[in-house]
This record gives C-alpha cells, sequence and structure tokens, in this order.
C-alpha cells in the first residue's frame, strides 16, 4: 500500500521500521520540526526524522496543517491509507479524507479509557491492571473514532513507563501491519459511551512525592513517571529522582528510611526505592547509589 506515516517520538519508529520491513511504500513522513536540544541548543531531528532520513524517505516536518497549500500538498501524494502514531498535530477534515482509506491512529491504551495525551503514565498512576493497543480509525474527535484491532497485555506489578512503553511500541507495530494486511475484512467497532477517561499530558507539578500518601499511590506515581519527568523528593535539601519502586513491608513516620534497603514509610505501609538519580548525574541501582551518598536508616525524606 502507499503509505503517509505521522510519527514523532521514539515510541514511532519500530512502526516505521514494520511498514517498510512490510514491504509497504511509505511515501512520506511526517512529524515534528526539528527542535534546540543539548548543550549547544542546536537543532536536532526528532526520532523518526531520523530513522526516516536513514531509510531514505522523504520528511515533511510543517509546523500547522490548516492551510490549503499544505493540505494539497498531502492530498497530492494520493495514499491509500495514513499510519499516525504520536505525531502530536490535530489533522483537519481535508487531511483525514485525504487517503483512499482514511487515516488509522495507534493508540496506546484500550480504548475508550485514557483518550489523550499520556495514556501509558496514566495506566500505570491509575493501578489499571491491563492496557493495550487499539488501531482506531481517526475522525475529527480527540481518539473518538471506531477501533479496526485492539491488543490486551497486562501491566507488570513493577513497571514502569519507559518498559510499558517499549512493549506497547512493538505491540502496536505488530498489529498495524496485521490491520493492513487484513484491512478489507476488518469491521470498525464504535466506542462505547461509558468508561471513557482523559490521559491529561504529565506537568511537572505532578512529580513531587507526597510521603503521606498510601504506599500504592506513591509507588505508581514513581513508576508511572520514569523517566520523565520523574518522581522526586529531597534528602538534606538535595533533590533526588525516584525511577523504579516496589512495594515493601514497615511502617513509620512519612518519609522516614525503615531500612539499609532505603525502604520509606508512606502515609499507609511502604515502598522500596530500587534505582534513583541525583542532579547532574546518571541514573543508580540502590545500593551503588547508596554506596557514593548513603542515606542512614531514621532520615527523613521530605513532602514540603
Amino acid at each position: 500500500m502507499r503509505i503517509i506515516f505521522m510519527g514523532t517520538p521514539d515510541f514511532s519508529v519500530p512502526v516505521l521500521d514494520a511498514l517498510v520491513e512490510a514491504g509497504h511504500e511509505v511515501v512520506a513522513v511526517y512529524c515534528q520540526p526539528p527542535r534546540p536540544a543539548g548543550r549547544g541548543k542546536k537543532d536536532r531531528p526528532t526520532p523518526v526524522h531520523a530513522r526516516a532520513e536513514a531509510l531514505g524517505l522523504e520528511v515533511r516536518h510543517p509546523t500547522s496543517l490548516k492551510s490549503q497549500d499544505e493540505q494539497a500538498r498531502f492530498a497530492a501524494l494520493n495514499a491509500d491509507i495514513a499510519v499516525v502514531v504520536a505525531y502530536g498535530l490535530i489533522l483537519p477534515q481535508p487531511i483525514l479524507d485525504a487517503p483512499t482509506h482514511g487515516c488509522l491512529n495507534i493508540h496506546a491504551s484500550l480504548l475508550p479509557r485514557w483518550r489523550g495525551a499520556a495514556p501509558i503514565h496514566r495506566a500505570i498512576m491509575a493501578g489499571d491492571a491491563q492496557t493495550g493497543i487499539c488501531i482506531m480509525q481517526m475522525e475529527a474527535g480527540l481518539d473518538t473514532g471506531p477501533v479496526l484491532l485492539r491488543e490486551v497485555t497486562d501491566i507488570g506489578i513493577e513497571e514502569t513507563t519507559v518498559q510499558l512503553h517499549d512493549r506497547l511500541s512493538d505491540m502496536g507495530a505488530a498489529l498495524i501491519v496485521e490491520a493492513l494486511a487484513n484491512l478489507p475484512n476488518l469491521t470498525p467497532d464504535p466506542q462505547p459511551q461509558d468508561g471513557v477517561t482523559y490521559a491529561a499530558k504529565i506537568d511537572k507539578s505532578e512529580a513531587r512525592i507526597d510521603w503521606s500518601a498510601p504506599a500504592s499511590e506513591v509507588d505508581r506515581k514513581i513508576r508511572g513517571l520514569s523517566p520523565f519527568p520523574g518522581a522526586w523528593t529531597e534528602v538534606g535539601g538535595d533533590r533526588i529522582k525516584l525511577l523504579a519502586s516496589r512495594l515493601a513491608k514497615g511502617q513509620g513516620v512519612p518519609g522516614e528510611v525503615l531500612d539499609e534497603h532505603l525502604s520509606v514509610a508512606c502515609g499507609e505501609g511502604a515502598v522500596e526505592l530500587l534505582r534513583l538519580q541525583r542532579a547532574g548525574k546518571g541514573a543508580q541501582d540502590t545500593e551503588t547509589f547508596l554506596r557514593g551518598w548513603p542515606i542512614p536508616v531514621g532520615t527523613r525524606l521530605s513532602s514540603e
């Protein structure tokens, strides 16, 4: 099939690779424009941009798709279908209508649960037991279109957003290839009106840990915000990112370090911190971290 691919971050790259490996003709790749990054603040291509160039594909990165000229350029590609995954721009109706079979979106949740920007983070933070991938026929609403295929997966009890992100990316890549191969036989399944939730974009203001919360909530926040923006606490005025955790036994004053394994008391129960990062340093497992920066039993981690 003649495919327009639309995606931007790392999550989208395995999908682009899968489409090419399946023998489809990717006639153009749309992604977000390069933006300043790194110490020199030089423009850096997005992961999809870099991968598309390596594959020898045409790359386009308009800042908007609202102009008639941009919509005409898109339509002139005469695509059979567009595949959209974490692209980052709203698609106007003329864009949705231009390919022969419309636009398919790869969404990392079990729609209608977690429509919106941050479905992986929100599923972990909410304590969902399962999530998955939906292949959705796009329409004007926010993730409201009918679902063509879905695949379910369990969320591991210690799984972080970055781990689940990578699994779902690979699942999405396999599922879109299956969907395209069977497109004439797929029946669009309208989303139910019940069970709709929205995965709001993650705000950095959410990232500070409140140790008076139950351990289950603290653990989910640490895992759900890992690696970005990273849940954090303070020890003696120094900010520490918390990147992995699990539920632990013990109780004490909220924020109190209970043992040499860095179990920390919460409002109810405790969590064991498994991976941490000091400002300006790399992430480390707890044993390595404590060798360089000991935190004695009885230390209080700050919630204020």
